[in-house]
């Protein structure tokens, strides 16, 4: 059960501030506050995964997911964000919202595995670079960072194009995969090549039960 409503959830959320001018190597584009509501409260609501526990947050960003698993109860949420634009509007949302149990390191996500924070979360959130700028792939590693730094389930949005690849993954790292929700993700114009006001993309959200993991 969750503590707050869906729709109260979306409310605070949609308080919380964004790039102010983000960066397209790093693929920033902020998540949705209906997006990120919904994922959120259906973790929390189907799979109790965020109400008292540890969770981690790659790519963190401007601290959307961050945020709504505090608004849901995690013990301590700590998020992960190598741009330190992005982290400087991460502790101004946390500070006007005076929120408590969330800090933010700058670091590259990449570089988690085999580190004091190896299986250091119960629950890992992402929503990563999906891979179309000269990173193909960024977001499968960021699912292995992941993996190896959550004890019990990782959560992760991915264009639904992925899906058997992903599938296939799967079974590689002994990770039980499942698609929770298949989702129209609108992403609004932020870079000069963007030739329409918004756009939807396909994306699965995906749960990766990781309790019998082999990496």
């Amino acid at each position: 059960m969750a503590r707050i409503k869906l729709k109260k959830l979306e409310e605070y959320l949609q308080g919380v501030d964004g790039f102010e001018q983000p960066k397209v190597k790093l693929e920033q584009y902020p998540t949705p506050p209906h997006i990120a509501s919904c994922v959120l409260y259906n973790i929390q609501a189907q799979y109790d995964d965020i109400d008292g526990k540890l969770v981690g947050d790659l790519g963190c960003g401007c601290g959307m997911l961050s945020v709504g698993s505090f608004l849901l109860g995690a013990q301590l949420t700590i998020g992960f964000e190598i741009d330190t634009d992005a982290i400087e509007v991460f502790r101004s949302n946390i500070n006007e919202m005076e929120l408590s149990s969330i800090d933010c390191i700058q670091t590259d996500v990449l570089n988690l595995a085999n580190t004091k924070w190896t299986n250091s979360f119960d629950t890992i959130v992402t929503n990563p670079p999906f891979g179309t700028k000269n990173n193909a792939g960024i977001d499968m590693r960021f699912v292995e960072n992941g993996i190896k730094l959550a004890t019990n389930a990782v959560y992760s949005l991915h264009k639904t194009a992925t899906r058997e690849y992903i599938k296939k993954k799967c079974k590689e790292w002994n990770v039980v995969g499942e698609v929770v929700a298949k989702l129209n993700y609108n992403i609004d114009a932020s870079y000069k090549f963007h030739k329409n006001k918004s756009v939807d993309i396909e994306v699965d959200f995906w749960r990766f039960d990781v309790t019998e993991k082999n990496i």
